[in-house]
C-alpha cells in the first residue's frame, strides 16, 4: 500500500474512533443527566419512605419505653406497698410494747387504767340503778 492509502485508512480509522468517542461521551453525558433526573424524582420518594419508616420506628420506641416505664412503676408500687406493710407491722409491735410498758408503769404507780375506770363506771351505774330501784319501793 502506498503512503497515501495508509494515511487515508489511518484518517478514516481516526475519524471513526473520534466519532465513536463522541457518541460514547454523549451517551455518558445523557446517562448522567438521566441519573440526576431519576435521583431527583426517586430521591424525594425515597426520602418520604425513610421518613415514614422513621416514624414507625419512633412509635415502636415510644411504646417500648412506655411499657418499660409502666413495668418499673408497677414494680416500684409493689415494693412500696411491701415496705409500707412491713413498716406498719414493725410500728404495731413497737406501739404494743410501748402500751404495755406504760400500762405497767402506771400500775406500779397505782394509777388506774382506762379499763379500770370503765369497770368502776359500770359498777357505779349498777349501784345507781339499784339505789333507784330501792328508792322507788
Amino acid at each position: 500500500m502506498t503512503k497515501a492509502a495508509v494515511k487515508k485508512v489511518a484518517e478514516t480509522q481516526e475519524a471513526t474512533v473520534l466519532t465513536d468517542v463522541k457518541a460514547y461521551a454523549r451517551q455518558i453525558w445523557l446517562a448522567g443527566l438521566g441519573a440526576y433526573a431519576k435521583a431527583g424524582k426517586e430521591g424525594l420518594d425515597y426520602f418520604k419512605g425513610l421518613v415514614t419508616e422513621g416514624e414507625g420506628v419512633e412509635k415502636q420506641g415510644k411504646e417500648l419505653v412506655a411499657e418499660q416505664v409502666e413495668a418499673a412503676n408497677s414494680k416500684f408500687d409493689s415494693v412500696k406497698k411491701n415496705v409500707k406493710t412491713q413498716a406498719q407491722a414493725k410500728l404495731d409491735v413497737v406501739e404494743k410494747a410501748f402500751d404495755e410498758r406504760v400500762s405497767a408503769a402506771l400500775g406500779r404507780l397505782s394509777i388506774p387504767s382506762k379499763k379500770d375506770v370503765a369497770e368502776l363506771s359500770a359498777k357505779i351505774d349498777e349501784l345507781n340503778a339499784a339505789i333507784k330501784k330501792l328508792s322507788a319501793k
